[in-house]
Formats: structure tokens, sequence, C-alpha cells
């Protein structure tokens, strides 16, 4: 159940309307990085979860804050748009500027929704779920949100730089503050659950001991030209999950040529793809 307040969750102001502004802003609604995806994510992952009900309370009440940040930046939109121009003949040809905005702004915020926000990126591609991530592996999700938060506060970050207007750069420092806690309080699950060394590798319940452990932390190397070992932390010494040693190996092949069958007929290939032996 979820209720909803009229109120924001945070002051969004705009003091000087930017139609391309509010172009950009949409990918922090509906792109890959932006706050559709985080909301959908953190919400599948409460709504499957199994196990402590702490992480799934966790989970529900920071998807319903992403919520909340959808409105802002939808508002947000909405005010960048106050006043954008939409007579595109008369005043393009007698002002190159405004031709500049409507060659930078998206058509479809007042062609669509007159003058408001839509489930879509910057590039006006809509949003679709398929960079959703709930596993129902608990520490694989947690990673999978730090990578979301993450990016997240990159893009908001970038959005920072882009604009003057005081009340975005105000609302925008809101938003990559919560970037921080919420990239904090997954990473604290992991250490909750016993820090790097016990929950890798995950799934953490399926025996190593059924693995190819010849592999298990082996760098393979495909240079064409093979080349010295560099010096880095994932070429030697312990594993970070203390299981095992690193080395690094530069690959050849190990396995055969494959040499598939003849086609089937159902299938109708060509007639010299049935009639030449396979592998020649």
């Amino acid at each position: 159940m979820f209720y909803h307040d009229r109120k924001l969750q945070y002051t969004v102001r705009v003091d000087t309307p930017n139609p391309l502004f509010a172009k950009m802003l949409q990918q922090a609604i509906g792109g890959v990085e932006g706050e559709i995806r985080v909301m959908l994510q953190y919400l599948f992952q409460a709504w499957g979860s199994r196990g402590p009900t702490k992480y799934r309370d966790m989970l529900l009440e920071t998807g319903t804050e992403e919520i909340g940040h959808i409105e802002m930046l939808s508002t947000a939109v909405a005010l960048n748009l106050e006043g954008a121009p939409v007579e595109l003949k008369d005043e393009a040809a007698k002002n190159p500027l405004v031709a500049a905005v409507l060659g930078g702004m998206n058509p479809r915020h007042f062609l669509s929704t007159g003058h408001a926000a839509l489930p879509e990126d910057a590039n006006g591609t809509p949003f679709d779920a398929s960079h959703v991530y709930a596993s129902g592996n608990l520490a694989a999700d947690m990673y999978a949100n730090v990578a979301a938060e993450a990016t997240g506060r990159v893009l908001a970050t970038r959005l920072w730089e882009m604009t003057d207007d005081p009340g975005m750069k105000d609302m925008l420092s809101f938003l990559i503050a919560r970037d921080t806690m919420h990239q904090n309080q997954w990473l604290a699950v992991i250490e909750e659950m016993g820090g790097l060394a016990k929950v890798h590798p995950i799934p953490n319940s399926f025996p190593q001991t059924e693995e190819n452990q010849k592999f298990s932390y082996a760098f393979m190397s495909t240079l064409r030209t093979p080349e010295p070992a560099p010096e880095a932390r994932w070429t030697s010494g312990p594993s970070l999950d203390g299981k095992g040693e690193f080395s690094y190996v530069s690959m050849s092949p190990a396995g055969d040529e494959p040499n598939l069958g003849a086609p089937d007929p159902r299938g109708h290939a060509q007639m010299d793809q049935m009639t030449d032996p396979p592998g020649l």
C-alpha cells in the first residue's frame, strides 16, 4: 500500500526556465541512470524479498523515496518549459536565438504533453525495464544497487555542471546527497552480511568444490602477443574473498574446433549447405 502527499519531497525552484535543460533532465527521469530505473529496481527487489524483513522494508522505503524523486524531476521539467516558444515559423525566422532553443528542445514536451515531462530519456527513447535487476540474491542485488546509484550520481553531478540556475543546482544538490546515502546503505548491507570475504563468491550457497577451481582465480589474458603479468592486485596474491590465490595466465585454445552437423532439411538452408560434408 502506498500513500501520497501533495507537497514535494524537496523544494523545486526554477529561476530562469530553460527548455533545453528540461530535455537534459529527462535522462534523470527515464534514462538508464535515471530514477524510474532505480524506483522499479528497489520495489521489485522488495516485492520478491525473502529472508529478514528489515531488508524488504529498506528496499520498499527507498523505492518509495525514488517515486518522490521522479515527481521532483517531472516538476522541474514542467517549470523549465513554462513560457517555451511554440510558434515555430515566424519566431524562428526573425530570431536565431529562438531557432536555437527550438532546435534543442524536445518537441514532444509540447506536442505530446503540453509542457510536461515524459517517461523517456534525453534522446526521446521511452523507458523500458530491461535494465531493472532483481535477482532474488540479496548480495547480488546490493551490488547492482550500488552501481545504479553510482551512475545516477555521476549523471546528477553532470547536470549540476550544466546549469547556472540556482534553483536547479539546489534541487540537484539534494539528489546528489541522496545518491551518496543510498550507495552507503547498500554497502552497509554487504558489511552486515559479513563483508566481502563472507558474501563472495556470489552466490555463496553454491559449493565451490563443484566449480572448475583451476580457473576460479586465474586472470586469463587474451592479448595476442603474451606479455609479462602486470603488477596488479588481481594478478597475484590472495583473492579478495580469501578462498584462493590470484594468478596470471596467457590464454590459448583449450577446446576443439566446432564441427556442426548438416542443416535440418526442414529449416530450408541452401542445397550446397546440405550436400557438402560437414567441416569442409
